[in-house]
């Protein structure tokens, strides 16, 4: 790293310790028009965008408050936000390739295999015991078609008063949410959920909290009965899959449905 990027960097962190969010945004652009692929960069970029609890800590929050019986995440990778899971929770994991470095709790099963697979192949009501999901996690790959597909098979396991959250649903930048992945610090195309399910589901109570790094929406006002987008998959996927990121310019944060990073207020959105 270029000593001057180095400087930049610490007086980015110190701006942020001391709650200078626009200065430390500042100074992490600077350091990425010289070095686009920044990761350090990035991730403080995210942490002043989006200051308070990062998603991990939020997500926390939500555990405690709702202790869900039964938690479904797609997208273990080290297993860090299923370990948040509370004593007591039937819990199934699903990862292709997770690289477990957490322990999960014994109440945990984990699937070795893509989300698309596990839905074709089992029936999620009987591996959670015949109850429905109460809490899902949608952390899987960061391509909104994908995502997409998650949610809809995910919802028709869901009680209706269950909580379904999309992680990276407020990104940094153009170049951070390209699919395909162009950056180290990636976020993919996933925020393209929000503006679909507020078309074809207006029905649905859609909230992305600000929380680093890249934003955690709440979806509420679950439907397992509802068809809508399992019918019309196909044409949602093609109509927002050709979404410019252009789209966002003006009101992002309106066209995302940002709220903010404030657990008295997110708690009252959960009940």
């Amino acid at each position: 790293m270029h000593p001057s990027a180095a400087r930049l960097l610490s007086e980015a962190a110190a701006a942020l310790s001391a709650h200078r969010h626009a200065e430390a945004v500042g100074l992490c652009r600077q350091v990425l028009a010289e070095d686009p692929d920044n990761l350090q960069g990035h991730v403080l970029w995210a942490a002043a965008s989006l200051p308070g609890e990062d998603y991990l800590g939020i997500l926390d929050r939500i555990h405690q408050d709702l202790c869900p019986r039964t938690y479904v995440e797609i997208g273990v990778e080290t297993g860090q936000s299923l370990v948040l899971a509370r004593p007591g929770t039937t819990c199934i994991g699903i990862d292709p390739e997770p690289r477990l470095a957490h322990a999960v709790p014994p109440s945990t099963s984990i699937f070795f295999e893509t989300s698309d697979a596990f839905f074709a192949q089992h029936d999620l009501f009987e591996e959670l015991g015949g109850r429905p999901v109460e809490l899902a996690f949608l952390d899987g790959m960061h391509h909104f078609d994908c995502t997409l597909r998650d949610f809809v098979n995910i919802e028709r396991y869901c009680a209706p008063e269950a909580t379904c959250l999309l992680h990276d649903c407020y990104p940094l930048d153009e170049r951070t949410a390209a699919n395909p992945r162009a950056s180290t610090f990636w976020s993919g195309d996933t925020w393209k959920i929000i503006p679909c399910l507020k078309k074809y589901r207006p029905d649905l109570r859609i909230h992305t909290v600000a929380t680093a790094p890249t934003g955690l929406a709440i979806v509420r006002g679950l439907d397992p009965q509802s068809t809508v987008l399992r019918d019309r998959l196909a044409q949602a996927t093609a109509e927002f899959a050709a979404l410019p990121y252009a789209y966002l310019d003006g009101d992002k944060a309106a066209k995302l449905n940002l709220v903010p990073n404030d657990w008295p207020e997110l708690r009252v959105l959960l009940h």
